[in-house]
């Protein structure tokens, strides 16, 4: 099959933005370095710990190298963040959200230096690094001003109408464990750290060793904030190491990665009766209606396939068009691709950045390289940059994509998008569920009720309708997960913040005990208590 690659000349096709003046190693020094390394908790045994290392995902240049934790490292941190624990949990909901309040204060006030961290670790655009930020920021608001309401005991009926007074009332699980991936290393600790010390437990985090850098410093700007040091412990090494050795020790294990080791993280979470979540890979359609405004369409597809290169877990993967606007809105959709301006240095003005690793990079060869020997068509992108850094790769739209090729249905995790028409809206719909994953989806229309009505039959956790994925993801206060293989469990709202907690019942009795009194035997205790329930239904008490 010859390729079939669009060709528009490498001199236009993704423009490269402008290099800033400040380069990664100005800003990632070995002072930064060493300070942010003795946050992690490693040669607690008095050997010397082994280095991991980082590199610069524009240029492939050692970034940092960070001490490694054993597994007594991690065993080391779990008691030190338990002992630390219980006196925050002493804290009131207030005094803990005064905390994540000020948290809050400090990333944005120190947001320039965080960016710096995230572009340098992740090679991703500024703009794509400030949605991390703003996450950060988002986040850590809403549960400092909703704790206490989440978190508050709630009155229950008794059995026994006002002679027995319930409440529920929420514990903290104790220790946390949180494993992180590398692609919103600030983010996605932020997500799920801040609630888990909102409701009062103590957090062991496992960040990716390639991005470090950013959960270290968030760790300090927390501690300045006024938690406990003690209270948040921060483990690195290989997956396969440290990671297990965090889920032997955790009381709750929230975990974000990919679905393979989401299972074994949740069986080995379940072999010790611990609870867990997780947020797992995804496959994420987006649909565009035929009375879709096709311009802002075209404008929310390219955030949607885009940002960060695609290494979005809600990133969009799949787009289906209806049939009639498909020619219309591909040419908006396209245009705008290949206008996309690469960048290879920290600073604003670049649309979209590197991927993370060769790993990422080879994967994405793979899958638009053999979706083009099955006779896909390239209509933007569709090629490695190395003339812009090591591990770039063009935005990239496939059309006519054959169901045996591997992009078809696995998930890439880079800047590639496959584009599919359909004639018929419920076609659209089975094809868009058509997938065992189930986390975002996007639905374009210019009637909001035409979406919503779409948005309810699609299976996926968050559905967007005139937007890509900000809007259910930025909704703090709403539930975010996934269906499928795509997760269990979810972050945000009240489910972010209860699942760190145990829900606890207690009950006081009062006059008359839950049993025969007044002299009466079992028997006649037993029709007693038949007619009072009876009378109970009849009072519609619950």
């Amino acid at each position: 099959m010859a390729d079939t690659r669009t060709s528009t000349g490498a001199d236009t096709r993704n423009p490269v933005a402008e290099a800033g003046s400040r380069t990664v190693a100005d800003v990632v020094t070995p002072a930064l370095v060493a300070r942010l390394a003795a946050g992690v908790t490693a040669g607690t045994t008095g050997a010397p710990p082994t280095l991991g290392t980082s590199r610069n995902p524009f240029t492939g240049e050692v970034l940092a190298e960070l001490p490694e934790s054993t597994p007594e490292d991690v065993a080391a941190a779990f008691d030190r963040a338990r002992a630390a624990q219980r006196g925050w949990a002493q804290r009131s909901v207030r005094e803990r959200e005064a905390v994540l309040l000020r948290f809050h204060d400090l990333v944005l006030a120190e947001q320039a230096e965080l960016l710096d961290l995230l572009q340098a670790e992740t090679g991703k655009a500024r703009v794509h690094a400030f949605e991390e930020v703003s996450v950060a920021a988002v986040v850590s608001r809403h549960y400092g001003r909703r704790s206490a309401a989440y978190l508050r005991p709630r009155r229950r009926s008794g059995v026994y109408p006002v002679l027995t007074q319930v409440t529920e009332v929420r514990q903290p699980k104790g220790v946390v464990g949180q494993i992180t991936p590398w692609n919103y290393p600030l983010a996605l600790l932020v997500d799920d750290a801040i609630p888990a010390f909102a409701a009062g437990n103590a957090v062991v985090t496992k960040p990716d060793t390639q991005t470090a850098l950013a959960p270290l410093r968030a760790r300090e700007l927390m501690i300045e904030a006024g938690l406990p040091a003690e209270a948040w412990q921060i483990v690195i090494g290989d997956g396969p190491v440290v990671g297990p050795e965090v889920v032997a020790h955790a009381d709750y294990v929230s975990f974000t990665g990919s679905t393979r080791t989401g299972r074994d993280v949740a069986q080995r979470a379940a072999a010790r009766l611990v609870a867990s979540s997780m947020e797992l890979g995804g496959k994420n359609a987006m649909i565009v209606l035929a009375d879709a405004d096709l311009d802002r369409a075209a404008e929310g597809a390219v955030r949607a396939c885009f940002a960060s290169a695609g290494q979005l877990c809600v990133s969009i993967e799949r787009l289906f068009v209806a049939r009639e606007v498909a020619d219309a809105f591909l040419e908006k959709f396209t245009a705008r691709t290949r206008a996309l301006r690469l960048g290879n240095s920290l600073g604003w003005g670049a649309d979209m950045g590197s991927l993370v690793s060769e790993r990422q990079l080879e994967n994405v060869v793979r899958h638009v390289d053999e979706a083009v020997q099955n006779g896909a068509r390239v209509l933007a992108g569709g090629r490695p940059r190395p003339d812009v850094g090591p591990l770039f790769y063009e935005p990239t739209v496939l059309d006519g994509v054959d169901a045996a090729s591997a992009v078809c249905a696995e998930e890439t995790f880079g800047p590639v998008v496959s584009v599919y028409r359909f004639d018929t809206e419920d076609e659209a719909v089975a094809r868009a569920n058509d997938t065992r994953y189930g986390l975002n989806a996007s639905v374009w229309s210019s009637s909001q009720a035409h979406g919503r009505r779409i948005a309810a039959r699609l299976q996926a956790g968050t559905v967007n309708v005139n937007e890509a994925y900000a809007a259910t993801y930025g909704s703090a206060a709403a539930p975010m997960g996934g269906m499928g293989d795509s997760g269990v469990g979810r972050r945000h709202g009240s489910e972010g913040i209860l699942r760190y907690t145990e829900v606890q019942t207690i009950a006081v009795q009062r006059l008359v005990p839950v049993a025969p009194a007044f002299g009466l035997d079992d028997e006649r205790f037993a029709k007693v208590l038949t007619r009072a329930l009876g009378a109970m239904k009849a009072l519609r008490l619950r």
